[in-house]
């Protein structure tokens, strides 16, 4: 069996893994609210010091999204850099995959058509990663 078997299998497990710390980055600096608070708006009787801005508690501005949690920094470096070794990642199955199939079998427009949606996936998560907007 070749190495290139823990491409697929690390690429969930790395970018899963990221954006959970990105989250516990985010949730450590105050800049979202904890997932198991269901009260936005309602919650501000618990004053949360190291939160910028007007209103100390969570409303519907820290809701804890994924963009959300990415969006400051310094969780929105790390998450930038898991975003593109993602991408990367994803750029490097999709291409083995296309040359696995035209090896065994031959090409074709539908494999050929993986290949560049797969790589169109691959710019929209590099595109996600590195132009966060406030």
């Amino acid at each position: 069996m070749s190495l290139w078997v823990i491409l697929p299998v690390s690429l969930p497990s790395l970018t899963i893994t990221g954006i959970w710390v990105v989250y516990v980055m985010a949730l450590y600096n105050q800049h979202v609210c904890p997932v198991d608070n269901w009260l936005y708006n309602q919650s501000c009787d618990k004053e949360l010091y190291l939160q910028i801005g007007p209103t100390l508690c969570c409303t519907l501005d820290n809701v804890p999204l994924i963009s959300k949690c990415g969006t400051l920094p310094p969780e929105s470096c790390f998450f930038s850099l898991i975003c593109s070794a993602g991408s990367f990642m994803v750029m490097a199955i999709v291409f083995l995959r296309y040359a696995h199939v035209i090896e065994k079998y031959q090409n074709c427009v539908l494999n050929t058509a993986g290949l560049s949606t797969g790589w169109i996936c691959a710019a929209g998560l590099i595109m996600i990663g590195n132009f966060q907007v406030l």
